[in-house]
């Protein structure tokens, strides 16, 4: 099969994406955006003022000067006021992120993190803060209109805009805040995660020839943890200067330590070191940016922990299990396993393993199978599931749904005695027991 549908990667893709990982990026752009607002604003004043007062239109700046003096009062509330606000909307916030956590599985806080509407809210509420200590700054004790220097209108308007933005912001922060409480949004925004990496990634290549012998290794330096990503950009360009082919040893997933190999090298020696700087990312836990299989962990992680003595829930698990069937539905007919980067040349430069149609089907089924012993509900959908995926994929990925649900039988008819109840949990139901 070839490379159909290859898509060159993007060198600032994996910036852009630990970018999104940071709570401290978008308020840190928006402190610098309301300095730069402000002295435009300054500026904006200062030229109103003047012009006034060439023109000697001094009543008209009378009225201004009035109006100024009514809005500071408006201006010293929301400055008093706002970081008491941010203090209690966001503590509130992390408790409803907690017990999400707790109800659901820890790894729903990255929803929170990289949610757009949590940091721009943030950087709102914080920005109008800074601004209106900007604002109270700008104000004089002159009220004269012949010898006032500066009148903060503009910036009183704009603190005034910024005042409902803010508010604007809260409902639908509170919005976003709750369904993030509800089983049902939180599986649909993993679902649609996985399903954005999946479309972003480069397709996998089979009946490639391999990418000769091995030269060198590069082992990895630093320190230890979970393979983020990688700069397959900066990868490939590093590997077409020195004309040899990489190969990326670990998954995407894997965790790693000092002193393991990281890279392959085949045909050359070793790319020289800067170039091969800031290509390989280590963090604490796994991200959705090219980990393909780390949608279905998640979806599995809440599945078992809804069929858990302790929460017994099997309706969530049951929205888990359409989310993955929807999943495995969407990568049934698309290339999977070795994904082979190109330069522009045509020319393989990268080889980055991935996981394999057999291993996303272990990985949806098979813990969720182990627990389905007792609950009629968990087991009709996974055997509706897996009927569905039996109709939709092609024959040579048939034989891991067939294995999966001849166990899923064994299961079920070692667990239940009657035979009556192993035909009932065995009648395949798309809503568990509709």
């Amino acid at each position: 099969m070839s490379d159909r549908g290859y898509r060159r990667p993007r060198p600032l893709s994996p910036l852009r994406e630990h970018l999104r990982d940071t709570f401290w990026f978008a308020p840190t752009m928006g402190f610098v955006c309301v300095f730069v607002l402000w002295l435009v604003a300054t500026e904006l004043d200062d030229a109103i003022v003047t012009l006034l007062q060439r023109e000697e239109a001094y009543d008209e700046l009378g009225e201004l000067i009035a109006f100024s003096q009514d809005a500071k009062t408006i201006v010293t509330t929301i400055s008093s006021a706002m970081m008491t606000f941010i203090g209690v909307v966001f503590s509130i916030s992390l408790v409803a992120v907690q017990m999400a956590s707790g109800q659901l599985t820890p790894r729903v806080v990255r929803i929170f993190v990289r949610s757009r509407i949590s940091k721009l809210t943030l950087t709102v509420f914080l920005a109008t803060f800074l601004f209106s200590l900007l604002v109270l700054s700008s104000y004089e004790s002159e009220s004269d209109p012949r010898r006032v220097v500066s009148v903060p209108l503009v910036q009183s308007l704009l603190i005034l805009v910024m005042l409902g933005l803010s508010l604007l912001l809260f409902v639908v922060y509170v919005s976003a805040t709750l369904r993030l409480m509800q089983v049902g949004p939180v599986v649909d925004r993993i679902a649609r995660d996985s399903l954005r990496v999946l479309g972003r990634m480069p397709r996998g290549s089979r009946g490639e020839d391999g990418p000769g012998p091995e030269t060198a290794r590069v082992m990895h330096e630093g320190r230890a943890g979970v393979l983020r990503d990688v700069n397959t950009a900066r990868l490939v360009r590093a590997a077409r200067r020195q004309d040899v082919v990489l190969r990326l040893i670990p998954r995407i997933g894997d965790f790693v330590v000092p002193g393991t190999p990281v890279l392959a090298v085949h045909g050359g020696a070793v790319p020289p070191p800067h170039r091969l700087r800031y290509t390989v990312s280590v963090s604490v836990e796994r991200t959705l940016h090219q980990d393909l299989a780390f949608g279905l962990r998640q979806l599995a992680d809440i599945a078992l922990r809804a069929l858990s003595t302790s929460v017994n829930d099997p309706t969530t698990a049951v929205q888990c299990l359409d989310r993955i069937v929807q999943f495995l539905a969407a990568v049934a007919h698309l290339p999977l396993g070795a994904v082979h980067h190109r330069d522009r040349d045509g020319r393989v430069r990268l080889v980055q393993d991935g996981p394999e149609w057999d291993d996303l089907v272990d990985l949806a089924f098979e813990e969720i199978r182990w627990c389905v012993a007792g609950s009629p509900q968990v087991s009709r959908r996974l055997m509706a599931g897996l009927d569905d995926l039996l109709l939709l994929v092609p024959e040579d990925r048939k034989k891991s749904l067939f294995r999966h649900r001849a166990l899923l039988v064994q299961t079920v008819e070692r667990t239940m005695p009657v035979s009556a109840d192993r035909e009932f949990a065995l009648l395949p139901d798309r809503q568990g027991i509709g």
